[in-house]
């Protein structure tokens, strides 16, 4: 276990991740040595080309991908101890991901009232008036009763924003959350990420939004064949002469 006994909890990071290490059955060593720290408050942008090891690193970090080697640490607690309850764990860490994962049979506040009554065993009343409040702050007032299927994709992905801050999360993870959209609807969605990160969110986001990871990120990560290349303050980052980055970068602004 990391020895962290003289640090304030407040002071901890609030994830920590030591040389991990991925090997998938077929052999693909998809993470190498990866290590990481993410302070409380701060937004974490990783980049880098597909196949890079960006997402599954990014699901290791609540272990819906299960570590080979290595240390994950939220909040104090190892998610890499076989003793630790991981189901416990996810409840304090939300995941928004490329596709929205709605339940299209349940309006947009019912998507939002679903976990929160469910797994943290709230009453309807204060589902209902946590979600009604939530959809309001990603935009979404006047479509609360809308299905998923009157809903832009846009929308669609705001609202799988407000269901996972509907878990009072410690962190959101987001996994490249405007890839699936067209090019219209992306800065309403980056416009509510943006609005969290203001708002003190500790988040991890895999994106390709250059723009996005300039005025809203403290670091920047570059990934590339499972490794952590490179990590900066974004003026640094986008600044630097590092070969590999600029390759990258040639090719995505």
């Amino acid at each position: 276990m990391i020895e962290q006994a003289k640090v304030p909890p407040s002071l901890q990071p609030l994830i920590h991740a030591s040389k991990v290490n991925k090997v998938f059955p077929n052999g693909c060593h998809a993470l190498k040595d990866v290590s990481l720290e993410v302070l409380r408050g701060q937004v974490v942008v990783i980049i880098g080309p597909s196949g890079s090891g960006k997402s599954t690193f990014l699901r290791t970090l609540n272990q819906l991908e299960p570590i080979t080697s290595g240390q994950i640490v939220l909040d104090q607690v190892d998610l890499t101890d076989k003793h630790t309850d991981i189901n416990i764990v996810r409840k304090e860490v939300g995941m928004v991901f490329q596709s929205f994962n709605l339940f299209p049979h349940k309006t947009a506040l019912g998507n939002v009232m679903l976990a929160p009554m469910k797994v943290l065993k709230q009453s309807k009343a204060e589902a209902q008036k946590t979600a009604e409040s939530l959809l309001q702050r990603v935009g979404l007032a006047d479509r609360m009763d809308n299905y998923p299927s009157r809903l832009s994709g846009g929308q669609q992905q705001r609202v799988a924003i407000a269901r996972s801050l509907a878990m009072k999360p410690k962190a959101l993870l987001f996994d490249e959350p405007t890839s699936a959209l067209d090019p219209e609807m992306v800065g309403e969605v980056l416009d509510v990420m943006k609005g969290l990160a203001h708002g003190g969110m500790t988040m991890v986001v895999v994106t390709h939004e250059m723009g996005f990871a300039r005025e809203v990120a403290d670091r920047v990560v570059f990934m590339e064949d499972g490794e952590l290349v490179l990590e900066e303050t974004p003026e640094r980052f986008f600044h630097s002469d590092h070969p590999r980055l600029q390759r990258f970068l040639g090719q995505v602004l």
